[in-house]
């Protein structure tokens, strides 16, 4: 165990840019400068866009290295991830960083870091396959993944997840013999939100809409049902190959961070039908901006948003449709939940973010956070 790190001056981290990890990163390492750390992004994967790569120049002193390595949850075989493991260790060598932090487990999996190596669980194979299929056996694409993810675990000098409900789940999901640190997701605030305006009549989500596990087919079932729009923002093909098609919603694609703000900050209501979510970074910030929150009744939405979220089971249509269509009617309670859901909002912010997780790094500063068993409890 190479931990604590008493003065991380230089951290390495893996990013990619088609998901909430990117974001992740980015207010990970802005809300670092003020302690001193300077970050390096390694990204694999697709290139950031333009106005990602113009975000990422917001951050003082953040290094951005583009490396054309595979993402290691799109790729076929195991050689593929053992291979930018390696990658990831010579260059880290190079680097010579204080600390590094994978945000994907695998790629842990075989390279040797020199410095002290964290694993950040934002999700993984195993816990994705339970919450969404069940408790049928795995095929054997996903058994290399998660024999690869437990090696990385095991290796690691620290783990992170984002929320308790996934920490407990990462556990009983690999046996691990203590939980990850706690260090909740965070995002600045919205500007430019207003409560003066009634809100707006229509639904909204947004993800990553190919992903089964957002279980967007069944607010696309129930659609016809409201007599009012949802929009459903997010892309609808992965870089795995996974496709979605739908036949009621309108999905205007991926849309840039200030496009998804201005229609947050008109209220709509937000739904997320998620089966398996790890934290949900699309329902915080529905929340700060002042949205009426409905959200399936999965064990991290109600650690995050319990009392202040209507809750649905992720196959109950006609739930869910009369949740919808309740709220569309009823002024005054959408106001009271998003109005909820805002201050709620509150303890999910950068700064919090960053003491948990230099908190668990070790860093002298911050003061430790309640742990994952105090959270679930």
């Amino acid at each position: 165990m190479r931990l604590p790190v008493t003065a991380p001056a230089r951290l390495l981290m893996t990013a990619d840019a088609v998901g909430g990890v990117w974001t992740y990163v980015l207010d990970l390492a802005h809300g670092l400068v003020p302690h001193g750390v300077q970050t390096t992004i390694v990204v694999l994967g697709p290139e950031p866009s333009p106005a990602q790569l113009a975000r990422a120049r917001a951050v003082p002193g953040l290094a951005v290295l583009v490396t054309g390595l595979p993402l290691d949850w799109a790729v076929t075989s195991p050689r593929d991830v053992e291979e930018t493991s390696h990658a990831l260790a010579s260059l880290a060598a190079r680097l010579e960083p204080d600390l590094v932090q994978v945000n994907s487990a695998p790629l842990a999996s075989t390279g040797v870091f020199r410095a002290p190596l964290v694993v950040a669980c934002h999700s993984c194979v195993t816990t994705w396959w339970r919450a969404v299929k069940g408790a049928r056996e795995m095929p054997p694409e996903f058994r290399w993944r998660a024999e690869l993810t437990a090696r990385a675990l095991e290796r690691a000098d620290a783990l992170l997840a984002p929320s308790a409900s996934f920490a407990v789940a990462t556990t009983e999901a690999y046996g691990l013999p203590q939980w990850p640190r706690v260090a909740h997701n965070g995002r600045a605030p919205l500007a430019h939100v207003t409560t003066e305006q009634a809100p707006a009549g229509y639904v909204m989500t947004a993800g990553r809409l190919w992903d089964e596990g957002k279980n967007v087919a069944q607010l696309d079932r129930v659609a016809a049902r409201l007599g009012a729009p949802i929009i459903a923002a997010g892309p609808l093909s992965g870089p795995n190959g996974a496709v979605a098609r739908f036949e009621r919603l309108c999905t205007p694609g991926a849309l840039s961070p200030n496009d998804v703000a201005a229609l947050l900050i008109e209220r709509p209501v937000f739904v997320s039908t998620s089966c398996y979510e790890p934290f949900g970074l699309a329902v915080l910030e529905a929340a700060q901006a002042g949205c009426a929150l409905v959200l399936s009744d999965i064990p991290t939405f109600r650690e995050l948003w319990n009392g202040v979220a209507a809750f649905v089971q992720p196959d109950d249509d006609d739930a869910l449709a009369r949740t919808l269509r309740g709220l569309l009617g009823d002024t005054a309670q959408r106001l009271r939940l998003g109005a909820a859901a805002r201050e709620r909002a509150r303890r999910y912010s950068i700064p919090a973010m960053v003491k948990a997780t230099l908190s668990a790094w070790g860093f002298p500063s911050a003061v430790a956070p309640t742990s994952g068993a105090e959270s679930a409890a």
